[in-house]
């Protein structure tokens, strides 16, 4: 599963860092054209990006669908556990194999209705078209105002984020049955830091120690 996990995270830090750019750029073009430089204003506002507020929208869309799989898997979705928490260890682990099931359903049945939506909003259209199949009266579908992007393609976003979001419930309900565990994000954690904590312990030991030496030097007792 870790080539999965892999694809997800680099989907969702891909569509982030694509979003912010196309938004930098937005706004530096839209404050560069309000400015009367010659040559510069005339070619900027030559320029069409009304796209970008469209694009960007479906981008945080999608990132918002497998983020959401991406925060069952990492446990960093709040829920408030306090009473369950207090519960014994066997009626604790049937609520939160309930409520894990639950998620799974939930998500599951999004997936299926998600699904329909985008086979009947033209993707059904696009398939018998590749397949150079006659259509007959089945709709084209819709397509997005500014991009013109075939909205199926855009709303294929909730079966698979849903899908994928079940998925990542039933592995968790699975690895909770196994260890009794669930997973756990401690939002304290800065990547990277852990490499730096022995040099920080270090620094401060030898700095203790260059401050005994110095009151050693004055006198002082130890």
């Amino acid at each position: 599963m870790k080539f999965l996990d892999h694809i997800e995270e680099w989907l969702i830090a891909a569509l982030m860092g694509a979003a912010t750019v196309i938004v930098f750029l937005a706004v530096l073009h839209r404050y560069l054209a309000g400015h009367a430089i010659p040559g510069l204003q005339d070619w900027l506002l030559g320029m069409n990006v009304s796209w970008a507020q469209e694009l960007t929208i479906i981008m945080f869309v999608w990132m918002a669908k497998f983020g959401a799989a991406y925060g069952v898997r990492t446990g960093i979705h709040v829920g408030v556990d306090v009473l369950i928490n207090r519960l014994p260890s066997g009626p604790r682990g049937v609520f939160v194999m309930l409520g894990l099931l639950a998620g799974a359903l939930f998500t599951g049945t999004v997936a299926v209705l998600g699904a329909r939506l985008v086979w009947e909003n033209g993707m059904h259209w696009a398939v018998l078209t590749w397949l150079h199949r006659p259509t007959g009266d089945i709709p084209e579908g819709p397509t997005t105002p500014d991009l013109e992007w075939r909205t199926w393609v855009v709303y294929a976003a909730i079966p698979l984020g849903s899908s994928l979001m079940c998925f990542r419930f039933l592995q968790v309900a699975r690895a909770f049955l196994r260890t009794g565990d669930l997973p756990r994000h401690d939002h304290g954690h800065v990547e990277g830091l852990d490499s730096e904590l022995p040099l920080v312990g270090e620094a401060l030991q030898a700095g203790e120690a260059m401050a005994r030496e110095g009151r050693r030097d004055e006198g002082e007792p130890r």
